[in-house]
């Protein structure tokens, strides 16, 4: 669970600070929201890897691109579209590998 939340949310300031983003209107975003998104987002995605529901996943993503869409639609702005985009799959991509390596050490654990 640290993994997935605090770990994976520095490796993602690190990596995502490569690309410096202005969104507009940040003054009118909740303090560190996205940080929180996308910690609850991990969460989910590792939950959902866990229990073998693949299709919640997609469910989750396309839930998500629903929602940002008109945010996007409205900047019009391809930098922060393709910044959201490369987060998101990063931040899914993080989740999927560390619940395939949470599976893999309880089978080993259990001899299976």
């Amino acid at each position: 669970m640290v993994i997935v939340t605090y770990t994976a949310a520095v490796c993602m300031r690190v990596i995502m600070d490569y690309w410096k983003v202005k969104e507009d209107g940040v003054e009118e975003s909740l303090t560190r929201a996205g940080k929180y998104i996308g910690m609850i987002e991990r969460l989910l995605v590792f939950l959902f890897v866990v229990l073998n529901q693949w299709s919640a996943i997609g469910f989750l993503v396309a839930a998500k691109s629903i929602l940002r869409f008109s945010d996007l639609s409205k900047a019009k702005d391809r930098k922060l579209t393709e910044y959201i985009i490369i987060g998101t799959l990063l931040s899914i991509a993080i989740a999927i590998i560390t619940g395939l390596a949470y599976k893999h050490a309880l089978q080993f654990l259990n001899g299976s």
